[in-house]
């Protein structure tokens, strides 16, 4: 899209500085106008000399000083061309087209050469809006300069050999006039190439690749330009192009930076039953600068969750790469069954090993639909936030601990009830700590956001709630990076929910056939009944083998059927091919023949093996 910069609320004054030049800056004021603090020269021509008078060298250093610095700050390539234009009209040109390359080369990369040209930034001094008119601005008219939108230079034409040269020349040098065509459009070319030397391109190339070309126009109304100005023009072309270089690999440094973030997270939540899961992730507004936030919830047997969210100190991709080691780290921790101080225990011994000197904040959440039961801690993370289901919010009083890294230890778990529609946030500092405001303060505007929106008739969506959260963060400019999760508690009903403790006697696998005929039959899953009685026989057969205190199982019905079977041995069964010629080992290859899923975990008091089965259709 071609960015027209001549209209708009912009004054189209000088650029700082710029008022200092001489010849190539002179333009004639309308009688009457107000020219209060304006300084217009004379040509240097006709500059009355005097011990007074400022040599034009001396003006176009100053202007050059001013102009490169304007043109520097530009942060992204939008911006760099936007202040090249602003610096070159009115002061040293009328007019000014640039075209770029598309696909833009980016650093030292090597690939076919880009064959089109396209216009991306005009400027017109005639369309700004005079000073004190506000944002009004005159319209374009048919005898506004205008340029090629498109233009296919041939690989081994004059212009692609000009822009390659780098070197900025005068439309009205031998030679040139097709190129110019080219860039202005032969069918505007009776009216856009004025005669004398009024026209300049300046090829703009990078440290490695041409990126294309400005195109800097006067009027009538001024003096040709001189072989000083093309110098100039040559300064102004050579710090654009740098610029654009500098914006083009600080973009694709960013866009590295953001993806390693985003693929170090969650690709998407799990769905376990009894709890509805929402997440956000916000990076911060300076992109390259990549943080360590993280979360995570993973599922564990039982239909229980751990909710995990985490923040690495610092920005650099150093940070989102520790953090990528400490959610791996976690996600294994978890996966032990260990109690949430634990696992923040085991995870502060692995920051030690990786010998870093990056720390990290963590909050690790245990959530037990069945038992309704929430157990958190914290290695010097912010405490997390409880929507409850009247809309009352609480902060929980979680014992902070040492973060991550430090090598204290002393971690503890805080246990609290988690009812049924009660909300849990996690959240990161980057949403409640900013440049105006502290966490404390920040803790309670977020509580204040989370209570006006508890307060309705009916409880937020859990999407919703992520948003009013957020509050303007989620649009406005940030200086951290924000990770949040929220977990609605639904619980899993008593009712769908059956538990045994069974002694490990041989007869034991007959109890369980008769303990799970007789629930299936209560729950309506007479479908089901021939084909769970005989995994759970040769589950728990197995589980008799090996364990010496009382075996458990335990039937869940929620959108599927889960068998679950726990001893105190740690040895996890593996699936095997039996011979004809053995006796056992094929029960295992049932379940894995009958059942939607299977799998077999360790747990701190031993393991347990669950299988899963589809629910009948209704009807």
């Amino acid at each position: 899209m071609t960015k027209q910069l001549g209209t708009g609320d912009d004054t189209g004054g000088p650029a700082p500085g710029a008022r200092e030049s001489a010849a190539f800056m002179h333009r004639p004021q309308p009688s009457g106008s107000d020219n209060r603090g304006v300084t217009v020269r004379l040509p240097a021509a006709e500059a009355p000399a005097g011990p007074d008078a400022t040599p034009p060298q001396t003006d176009r250093l100053r202007y050059l000083d001013a102009a490169t610095r304007q043109i520097a700050r530009g942060m992204n390539l939008d911006e760099t061309l936007y202040e090249l234009c602003r610096a070159a009209v009115p002061a040293f040109a009328d007019t000014a087209f640039v075209h770029l390359y598309a696909p833009l080369p980016i650093g030292d990369d090597i690939g076919a050469a880009p064959e089109i040209l396209r216009l991306h930034t005009v400027d017109h001094a005639s369309l700004r809006a005079p000073a004190g008119q506000g944002s009004a601005s005159p319209a374009p008219s048919a005898h506004t300069l205008q340029a090629a939108e498109v233009v296919h230079p041939a690989t081994t034409g004059l212009l692609a050999k000009l822009l390659q040269d780098g070197r900025p020349v005068f439309g009205s040098d031998p030679g040139v006039a097709p190129a110019a065509a080219e860039l202005l459009g032969r069918v505007h070319m009776p009216r856009s190439a004025p005669p004398g030397r009024r026209l300049i391109i300046a090829p703009l190339h990078g440290r490695n690749h041409a990126l294309g070309s400005v195109v800097l126009i006067r009027g009538p109304d001024r003096p040709d330009f001189t072989g000083d100005d093309l110098l100039v023009a040559s300064q102004l072309a050579t710090h654009t192009a740098l610029g654009l270089d500098k914006a083009m690999l600080y973009e694709r440094e960013a866009s590295v930076a953001d993806t390693l973030q985003r693929t170090m997270l969650p690709p998407s939540l799990p769905e376990p039953p009894g709890v509805r899961l929402a997440s956000r992730y916000l990076p911060a507004s300076r992109t390259a600068q990549v943080g360590g936030d993280w979360y995570d919830a993973i599922p564990l047997p039982g239909n229980r969750v751990a909710l995990v969210i985490g923040d690495v100190m610092g920005h650099s991709m150093t940070s989102a790469a520790i953090m990528g080691q400490l959610r791996t780290s976690v996600q294994t921790l978890a996966g032990l069954d260990l109690p949430p101080d634990e696992v923040l225990h085991h995870l502060d011994e692995q920051a030690g090993r990786l010998g870093s000197e990056h720390t990290a904040t963590c909050l690790y959440a245990l959530y037990d639909p069945v038992l309704h039961r929430l157990i958190v801690s914290s290695a010097g993370h912010l405490p997390p936030v409880l929507l409850r289901p009247d809309g009352g919010v609480e902060v929980l009083d979680v014992p902070p601990g040492a973060p991550i890294g430090v090598g204290s230890g002393g971690f503890e778990s805080v246990e609290t009830h988690a009812p049924t529609g009660a909300t849990l946030l996690l959240y990161t500092d980057g949403l409640v700590e900013s440049r105006d405001s502290d966490v404390m303060t920040g803790v309670e505007r977020l509580c204040a956001r989370l209570r006006a929106t508890g307060s309705g008739s009916a409880p937020p969506t859990l999407e919703g709630l992520c948003d009013q959260a957020l509050g303007t963060l989620g649009s406005g400019g940030r200086d951290d990076d924000i990770a949040l999760l929220a977990a609605r508690f639904e619980g899993i009903l008593p009712e769908t929910v059956a538990y045994w403790y069974m002694a490990p006697r041989p007869q034991t696998a007959r109890q369980a056939r008769r303990l799970t005929r007789r629930t299936l039959h209560g729950w309506g899953l007479d479908d089901l009944l021939e084909s769970t009685e005989l995994m759970v026989s040769e589950v728990v057969a197995n589980a008799v083998r090996f364990a010496s205190r009382p075996i458990t199982l335990r039937l869940l019905c929620t959108d599927v059927l889960r068998c679950e079977v726990g001893d105190d041995s740690p040895v996890v069964p593996r699936m095997r091919h039996a011979r004809l010629s053995d006796e056992g080992g094929r029960g295992l290859f049932l379940v894995d023949q009958l059942s939607a899923r299977w799998g077999a975990t360790r747990v701190s008091t031993g393991k347990v093996v669950w299988f899963e089965q589809p629910l009948p259709p209704a009807g």
